[in-house]
């Protein structure tokens, strides 16, 4: 299979919305995902997306920001694959796409958080050569 790798248009943005929903453990309604996404498309945010022929599969949020202590850093987000297509090497090849894309917009490095429940996403991290360096924490206002 040829998978297509890119950076979505602001325009399309609202097409990961499904996909969102699907990593969605809070319930969020559609609509107040929908929202909150065409609002990070106004942000340092891209999404980054696979694409089997004209169909969507996967995507990746892309937070971009300068830190202390990593420099110029990208964050991933809401990283998901369809079910059909995990256990085939696209989320590696997906990642080493991602890399080469943030390293060409200057990037030293990638961060992400995980659910601590999420242990497929635990054995894929550190596969990709990532290291736990500390917890993130939410506190609802």
């Amino acid at each position: 299979m040829a998978f297509n790798f890119t950076i979505l248009d602001k325009q399309q943005i609202e097409s990961i919305v499904p996909l969102v929903e699907k990593l969605n453990d809070y319930k969020i309604p559609a609509t107040i995902l929908k929202e909150r996404i065409l609002e990070m498309a106004n942000q340092n945010y891209e999404c980054a997306a696979v694409f089997d022929e004209d169909k969507l599969i996967g995507i990746c949020g892309l937070w971009f920001c300068t830190r202390h202590y990593a420099g110029k850093s990208v964050e991933v987000d809401h990283v998901f694959i369809d079910e059909v297509y995990r256990s085939q090497g696209l989320g590696k090849k997906f990642f080493n796409w991602i890399y080469n894309y943030v390293k060409s917009k200057g990037c030293e490095t990638v961060e992400l958080n995980t659910y601590s429940t999420n242990y497929a996403s635990h054995k894929f991290y550190y596969n990709e050569g990532f290291n736990i360096l500390g917890y993130h924490f939410l506190k609802k206002l």
